[in-house]
């Protein structure tokens, strides 16, 4: 247990960089961590290395498992299942794909156009960008693992129960036909080395954070403001965990936000230092990531209206009602 507190302490909240950052700000900046100014700047800075840091780590080892189920490998593995067994393993495949919901969106194309069912590839679509295996490091190492462990539960429970619904509800027809008619080819699944599969996740990694730099810098910027800048007294008075409304406000707010969880940790991470409820927090979270307005205009290229409010609808209540619930429970987790 001693062992575990210290990989948590020093590997993923990375208490050796913030007291480094500390002494950055303190002796070389000359900036007081008790005033405003200070504690912004070291909240800016620690949180930026930390995120690089372990984003760069993770995405390379995921990326090095994902080498081993390329999209024709994955579309054979779903294609063996279905009802919601396919479901559960298409929302579990989607947690080892570190794709925001619009990079999501080329692959859940090329899945239905392979012939899946759209109920496990929408269960794999509403997974891909909510839950992945860098984000639970990554929640893991700014709030705790009881946290990081219910985000992925609740997450892939949201995709296999809306995979599940759209899957019985009969909508192939309001998949645009283009989508059938593609054919689209996958990629023959050709055996990788070692070096090979190195280099994928080496790629990999350079191309998410040329992808993810800017909204990681935004969000922590965003974070240290509301942190050391906005009153808690204001925050509260909005979104305070007392005030029932906070949820559906956080849910509203981060739609027309695009970002993915790595951008918004920051954000949540400022929200519920000032008091705002844990729930509202992951609410905000889900709605930049599952429901952002670019992923919800590209996916209107693809599927029918009727299919794409039915899709929203399911997700957006899914997040209010998991907010609340975490809200309600905060106690057994923080």
């Amino acid at each position: 247990m001693v062992i575990f507190q210290w990989i948590n302490n020093q590997l993923l909240k990375m208490n050796w960089l913030f007291e480094l950052v500390e002494g950055l700000v303190v002796k070389v900046f000359g900036l007081s961590m008790d005033s405003r100014l200070g504690a912004s700047v070291h909240f800016f800075i620690y949180d930026v290395i930390k995120i690089f840091i372990l984003l760069s780590a993770l995405i390379f080892v995921i990326s090095y498992v994902q080498s081993f189920f390329p999209p024709e490998r994955t579309k054979r593995i779903l294609g063996n299942f279905n009802g919601i067994t396919a479901n559960i393993l298409a929302a579990l495949l989607g947690t080892i794909t570190p794709f925001c919901s619009c990079s999501s969106i080329p692959l859940f194309i090329g899945f239905t156009s392979a012939g899946l069912p759209i109920g496990t590839t929408f269960s794999f679509l509403i997974s891909s960008p909510l839950v992945d295996l860098a984000s639970v490091i990554l929640l893991a190492g700014i709030f705790n693992w009881k946290i990081a462990i219910a985000y992925v539960i609740v997450g892939l429970v949201l995709a296999v129960i809306g995979g599940t619904v759209i899957g019985h509800l009969k909508l192939e027809s309001h998949v645009e036909s283009f989508v059938f008619q593609n054919n689209l080819k996958m990629g023959e699944e050709d055996p990788l080395s070692i070096k090979e599969r190195l280099e994928f996740a080496k790629d990999q990694v350079l191309d998410i954070i040329r992808k993810v730099w800017i909204y990681v810098l935004i969000g922590v910027g965003i974070g240290a403001a509301i942190h050391n800048y906005i009153p808690e007294t204001f925050i509260t008075s909005i979104l305070g965990a007392d005030k029932w409304w906070s949820v559906l406000v956080a849910t509203i707010v981060g739609i027309p936000m695009y970002a993915d969880i790595f951008g918004t940790l920051p954000i949540a991470e400022a929200l519920i230092a000032k008091g705002v409820g844990l729930g509202t927090a992951l609410a905000f979270m889900m709605g930049v990531t599952a429901l952002s307005l670019p992923s919800l205009v590209m996916l209107s290229k693809v599927v029918k209206p009727k299919l794409l409010a039915i899709f929203f609808g399911i997700v957006a209540v899914g997040i209010v009602l998991i907010g609340y619930s975490f809200n309600a429970f905060s106690y057994l987790f923080i």
